[in-house]
């Protein structure tokens, strides 16, 4: 589980640094550019859902084995000469991101239901350290193999790794027996106000962490940073996610909600934000080091949310894929929306603006998601919150 959440950010987070680069060589605008950002994105929302109905016809590991297949050959597309291969490339890899990343917290409900949020946080941590690598890597690889096709296309290696080991030490469901787990119908779980305050919690952070992955490096450009400079300070942010992607959800364990932990993490994504793009250059590392705090923290309690907030692996399952299929088609609006603003050379001033309202929704979501309550179901199959 860990070797797949180390795949599923570099192919996100490698991106953004060659942006630059990918739109001086193709010609593309800077609106496409900024579609190439959302595509990926908005994939994640699209196939999500796709996931809990794919792993109950061929089991999930089955299903993640073909999630991280598509991601390898997605990879290596979207690096190919032609540049309507980058936009399907780019599209394979959201949709096997969607997939994965939706069965993940199921899995984890269902192999380690004692220590699930403990757990959480650790996949949630090798998806940082994906994502760390991906942003610090890109632009070296680049230049060692001279082109952002051949940085692109390496990442499918660390997917071969992790395919390699996931089919080899993956849990087996034994053939031939019946989940008698109850989950209640997933209309049922349209009509639970908890379900629509975890997945706006869900999109709100996410549209902001993937506002970063796609359009920070290009903001700092804007405040007189170099390409290798920018590439590195959100690098450096995403290193240190790990720390709070870890951390969050046993801080979380310490009250008798998540909504204290949920505060403080959000609090620090809106001062990393408004020091990067806003305050001195001279305190630009603490900027870094809160905007990676906060936002670790925030995904890490949001997929740690989806745990919590469900009484059993069925219903985690179902959680997740209306949380991340709601939460990042809601994310995609994000980097598309910098990139509109972008295009209408709006000041940075207007674009913190836009991204510190954004932390602000994620604030009421997360107060009302924060609070101690659990989905299950009663003995007539009825989907309550309890």
């Amino acid at each position: 589980m860990v070797l797949v959440g180390l795949n599923l950010r570099p192919a996100l987070s490698s991106l953004a640094p060659l942006l630059a680069r990918i739109q001086a060589d193709t010609g593309l605008s800077a609106l496409a550019i900024g579609a190439l950002t959302t595509l990926p994105v908005l994939c994640l929302g699209i196939f999500a859902p796709l996931a809990p109905w794919l792993s109950k016809r061929m089991g999930p590991e089955v299903t993640l084995s073909l999630a991280l297949v598509t991601l390898i050959l997605g990879l290596l597309a979207r690096s190919a000469p032609f540049v309507p291969l980058l936009f399907l490339g780019t599209l394979m890899v959201g949709a096997a991101i969607g997939v994965a990343g939706t069965l993940l917290p199921a899995l984890v409900k269902r192999e380690l239901p004692a220590g699930a949020d403990l757990m959480t946080g650790v996949y949630t941590m090798a998806l940082c350290l994906g994502g760390a690598l991906g942003a610090g890597l890109s632009i070296p690889l680049a230049e060692f193999w001279s082109g952002w096709r051949p940085s692109l296309a390496s990442w499918a290696l660390l997917g071969g790794v992790a395919l390699v080991a996931w089919v080899t030490l993956m849990p087996r469901t034994p053939r031939g027996t019946t989940v008698a787990t109850p989950g209640g119908s997933m209309r049922d779980l349209l009509g639970q106000p908890l379900a629509w305050q975890v997945t706006i919690y869900m999109g709100t952070q996410s549209s902001l962490a993937y506002i970063v992955f796609g359009w920070l490096p290009t903001l700092l450009l804007q405040r007189g940073y170099s390409e290798s400079e920018a590439g590195w300070l959100m690098a450096a942010s995403v290193m240190v996610q790990l720390i709070s992607a870890l951390g969050a959800p046993w801080l979380a364990r310490l009250g008798r909600d998540q909504r204290p932990a949920l505060l403080l993490v959000l609090g620090c994504v809106a001062a990393g934000l408004w020091l990067l793009l806003l305050g001195p250059l001279a305190w630009r590392w603490l900027g870094v080091v809160l905007l990676g705090l906060g936002q670790g923290g925030s995904f890490s309690l949001a997929l740690t949310l989806i745990v919590l907030r469900t009484a059993n692996s069925r219903l985690a399952g179902k959680l997740s894929g209306l949380a991340q299929g709601g939460g990042y088609t809601l994310a995609a609006a994000g980097p598309l929306a910098v990139g509109v603003l972008l295009q209408l050379k709006v000041g940075m001033v207007a674009i913190t603006a836009t991204l510190l309202l954004i932390v602000a929704v994620a604030v009421g979501f997360a107060m009302l998601a924060g609070r101690n309550r659990r989905l299950d179901v009663d003995p007539e199959g009825r989907l309550a919150t309890r």
